[in-house]
């Protein structure tokens, strides 16, 4: 079986007009796929509402249980269930999930070294067969980015890690690709320059560019996770703007590849 597991974040999803020209595109997207979701900004902002105010270290998200609290009604109640509902208007039978439903992802609650997370989960296990069974059932579940522990705790979890997560225990049995989809045309050298795409990065390139101070923050998450799918099997990575994701499949130049070095690979 060939899978795709596309993620979006928060700045795909907290602007309805991209988020609809997204969601067209991912509708006629070929294949059976899985779309993990996040969706920081809004929770963010929900939080702020309620006198919760965000803390992130390196792209993640320190969680408290207020935050916990938060994240938990934005991510697997609010922002799942209104992409649930607009991708069964575009004909799609999605079944939106957290990681308890189905047992479909169990974490563990991240060790407190250097810095104290609070209820971030760190995944351990990934349920493919009840995945197998709703794909080969023409579902397509909506994960977004709350797991648990199988001791009746939710934690938090990075969707990029979720998405990495899927995308690697798949590849198992499958031909898996993961495509990383948010608001800029790819990983860029200036962040304020779209023309500015780096069209493939491999772990030399990327050792270097994160001395350079070019990548930071969320992207070290993100590409993290796609070096770790591909050493684990997965056949593609792709980051890009969420409207070139029809120009991904097709294999034309679109966003930034991502690879392993060749000494690698032998």
């Amino acid at each position: 079986m060939k899978i795709s597991i596309i993620k979006i974040g928060g700045n795909v999803i907290d602007f309805p007009e991209k988020l609809n020209e997204f969601l067209a595109i991912f509708a006629k997207f070929p294949g059976h796929k899985i779309l993990v979701h996040g969706g920081g900004i809004m929770a963010s902002r929900f939080g702020e509402s309620l006198g919760v105010m965000p803390e992130m270290v390196d792209g993640r998200r320190i969680t408290d249980q207020d935050t916990l609290d938060v994240v938990t009604m934005v991510y697997a109640g609010l922002i799942n269930k209104n992409l649930v509902a607009k991708l069964q208007a575009l004909k799609v039978n999605a079944i939106g999930m957290t990681g308890a439903d189905g047992n479909i992802i169990r974490s563990i609650k991240r060790p407190v070294k250097d810095i104290d997370y609070g209820f971030v989960g760190d995944i351990q296990e990934v349920n493919t067969k009840l995945i197998d069974l709703l794909l080969s059932g023409n579902l397509l579940p909506v994960v977004n980015a709350i797991t648990h522990d199988a001791k009746g705790q939710l934690l938090n979890t990075n969707a990029d890690s979720i998405a990495s997560a899927l995308a690697t225990s798949l590849a198992k049995e499958h031909q898996v690709n993961l495509y990383f989809c948010f608001n800029k045309s790819g990983v860029l050298i200036d962040e304020k320059n779209e023309n500015s795409i780096i069209p493939l990065i491999n772990e030399d390139i990327y050792a270097e560019l994160r001395k350079e101070n070019v990548i930071h923050s969320g992207m070290i998450p993100k590409l993290d996770n796609a070096f770790e799918a591909l050493e684990k099997g997965v056949n593609h990575v792709w980051i890009g703007k969420a409207e070139n994701l029809s120009l991904a499949a097709k294999g034309k130049l679109s966003g930034t590849t991502i690879e392993r070095s060749r000494y690698d690979l032998y």
